[in-house]
C-alpha cells in the first residue's frame, strides 16, 4: 500500500506529521507532494522534504490520499494537478482522509456535494455551501472519506483512517 499527502508551506504541522508517521509505523510507503520538490515548512516551523511535484504524480500509483490542513490548502486548491489527483481518488473510490482546512481542496475539486464532511469551524459554512452535510464532530466517515476538524481530533482521525485501510493496531 502506498499513500500520498498533498501539502505546501504553512501546513498544520501535527496534521501532516501525525498521519505520516502513523502510516509509516504500519509499513505504508508515504510520499509528500507539493508544487515542486524541495522543502515545505509548517506553521510551527517543522520542515518536510517533498518527494514529488503535483504535476509529476500519477495517482494510479497510490492507494490512499491525505489532505492535512493549515494554510497550505488555500494554495493547493488552486493547482489543477492537485485537484485532478483528488478527483482520481474519488472516481476510483480510494480512501481519502481530510483534516481541518484540507476540505478546501475537496470543495475546489467539486467532491463534497451530497457527502458528510467535517472540517475546521471557519470553513464549515463553505463545506455546506458546496453541498455537504457538516456534522460538527471529531471524525466523520462517509464511504471512502474520513474527515476531521482540527489537531485535537487526530487520535480519532488516525483511528478511523487505520480502520479504513485495514490496519487496526
Amino acid at each position: 500500500m502506498k499513500a500520498l499527502i498533498l501539502s505546501a508551506d504553512f501546513f498544520e504541522d501535527a496534521e501532516l506529521l501525525t498521519p505520516y508517521y502513523r502510516l509509516k509505523e504500519v509499513g505504508i510507503e508515504v510520499d509528500v507532494a507539493s508544487f515542486e520538490k524541495g522543502k515545505i515548512t509548517g506553521k510551527h516551523g517543522y520542515s518536510f522534504e517533498v518527494d514529488i511535484a503535483f504535476k509529476d504524480v500519477n495517482p494510479k500509483d497510490y492507494d490512499l490520499l491525505i489532505l492535512p490542513g493549515g494554510k497550505a490548502p488555500e494554495r493547493v486548491r488552486l493547482d489543477k494537478n492537485a485537484l485532478a489527483i483528488a478527483k482520481h481518488f474519488f472516481e476510483e473510490n480510494k480512501v481519502v482522509a481530510s483534516i481541518c482546512h484540507g476540505a478546501q481542496i475537496l470543495i475546489s475539486a467539486d467532491l463534497v456535494k451530497g457527502r458528510k464532511v467535517t472540517g475546521w469551524r471557519g470553513i464549515q459554512d463553505d463545506i455546506k455551501a458546496a453541498g455537504a452535510e457538516v456534522p460538527d464532530v471529531e471524525v466523520v466517515v462517509d464511504g471512502n472519506l474520513v474527515s476531521s476538524r482540527e489537531p485535537s481530533d487526530l487520535p480519532s482521525f488516525n483511528r478511523e483512517l487505520m480502520k479504513k485501510i485495514g490496519k487496526n493496531l
